[in-house]
């Protein structure tokens, strides 16, 4: 029997917790875009001033609305548990738990930045959000946000990830939502992506992009991220708030805790508040972001200033970078094919303060495989990176012959990423990444910047 650590809903968080309050070092601020030229519309604010204030301000706590908290309490706490049969399976000391999102109602972690922006932006007298989105959790999530309090969804979808994983749009349109592949014709942004590249599989930037474009030419719609932001990554802390108390019910603190990386929500979400503990606690625990070869910001990019979208009207941020045009392979990780890292996390890497590494599709396959057979829960293809690494720490661990406490973020199920399971079992998985003079060649674009 799996050995769980269980909350009880009461133990929902209050609070989301701001990890500016506690780093000792800056977080450069934005820059403004430039001023948009030609017949381009001023672009109007798309932030609610209540959400914008989360992104700068210093409390290190943040009061969940009572709406919102009630929304989670549907389905939080999620599970703890202890993954036994996989540390049989790899005959290691290391003790593996496992934090999992997967419960949700859009099967990931996504929808808990998704009910806050759906409550701020409702509140500010929004009537339709709109976005972009990789692997389509996101979209799902919102989606599902949105309904409650009655808005309209328009989601932008990378092409490669639309035809990849089409119940995501099925599940988008069940919540009411219009979905859009990207690159588009609706927009501008989307036209001359695919003047450029007919064929183009689409990127989170240029989806974004597109979502930006569409909002500003709508009066009451405004256009939602579902990472990298500031506010975004403090609403997901309440994944690793909870698993501070069930990781006391196990009696253990992590020396290692490890999360998948795209812009960054997933991964900030659990690790912050271990964090900030390790800090209260004095204790030398690791934290350890991971991603995709094909999407390398953080182990091959650079930390420099760049724009978050693919058509540069977005403010520039410090991150650690691929270029905002940088397209990257259509893996069947789409959640983790954004171009940066979270302007938070890329300065805490910066400095020494959190870890990164990344895998190839078929290692990632292989081991969201072994986990799926030894525990019984298919990992979403971005959870399964998380996998890989923490399998590579319990390994070590036996070869070291010394127990490790691993605490690994299990972000999503794949339910709907079984086709991308039967490539891999059928030998059809493709590893891809890109070239060095790619890479060059992305960043070049932004050097003036």
């Amino acid at each position: 029997m799996r050995e769980a650590f269980e909350l009880d809903r009461d133990r929902v968080p209050t609070h989301w917790y701001n990890i500016l309050a506690d780093l000792p070092i800056e977080v450069p601020p934005a820059r403004p875009a430039p001023p948009r030229s030609g017949d381009a519309a001023p672009l109007q604010p798309q932030l609610p001033l209540s959400m914008y204030r989360q992104s700068i301000g210093r409390e290190r706590y943040v009061e969940i609305p009572g709406p919102v908290r009630s929304e989670y309490q549907r389905w939080r706490p999620t599970p703890l548990f202890r993954a036994s049969r996989l540390e049989s399976a790899l005959d290691t000391p290391a003790h593996i738990y496992v934090k999992y999102e997967g419960t949700s109602p859009s099967g990931s972690h996504k929808i808990n930045t998704a009910l806050a922006q759906a409550f701020y932006y409702g509140r500010s007298g929004v009537r339709e959000m709109v976005t972009g989105t990789g692997a389509g959790q996101w979209g799902t999530a919102l989606a599902m946000a949105c309904h409650p309090y009655g808005m309209a969804c328009t989601v932008f979808m990378v092409r490669s990830s639309y035809e990849q994983k089409p119940y995501r749009g099925t599940l988008m349109r069940l919540n009411g939502a219009e979905v859009i592949p990207s690159p588009s014709t609706r927009t501008e942004v989307g036209r001359a992506a695919l003047r450029a590249d007919p064929r183009s599989p689409g990127t989170l930037g240029i989806a974004n992009a597109e979502a930006i474009e569409y909002a500003n030419g709508r009066r009451e719609a405004r256009f939602s991220i579902g990472s990298g932001e500031n506010h975004v990554l403090m609403h997901q802390t309440v994944i690793g708030e909870e698993a501070l108390l069930q990781m006391k019910l196990a009696g253990e603190f992590p020396d290692v805790v490890i999360g998948a990386m795209g812009a960054g929500s997933n991964f900030a979400g659990l690790t912050f508040p271990f964090y900030r503990a390790a800090l209260t606690e004095n204790t030398a625990t690791r934290f350890l972001a991971v991603e995709p070869d094909a999407c390398p910001k953080m182990t091959r990019g650079s930390y420099m200033m760049d724009y978050t979208d693919y058509s540069g009207v977005t403010p520039a941020v410090k991150m650690y970078t691929l270029g905002h045009t940088f397209t990257a392979y259509h893996i069947h990780a789409g959640g983790l094919r954004y171009h940066g890292a979270a302007p938070i996390v890329s300065a805490m890497y910066d400095h020494g303060m959190v870890e990164a590494t990344s895998y190839s599709q078929s290692r990632v396959f292989e081991s969201g495989a072994a986990f799926a057979k030894a525990e019984g829960l298919v990992p979403a293809p971005e959870s399964a990176h998380a996998v890989a690494a923490a399998i590579d720490e319990a390994v070590r661990a036996r070869e070291e012959d010394r127990e490790r406490v691993v605490l690994v973020g299990l972000s999503g199920h794949g339910l709907l990423d079984l086709g991308a399971y039967e490539s891999h079992l059928s030998g059809e998985t493709v590893d891809v990444a890109p070239t060095d003079e790619e890479i060059k060649a992305s960043l070049r674009l932004i050097e003036s910047l």
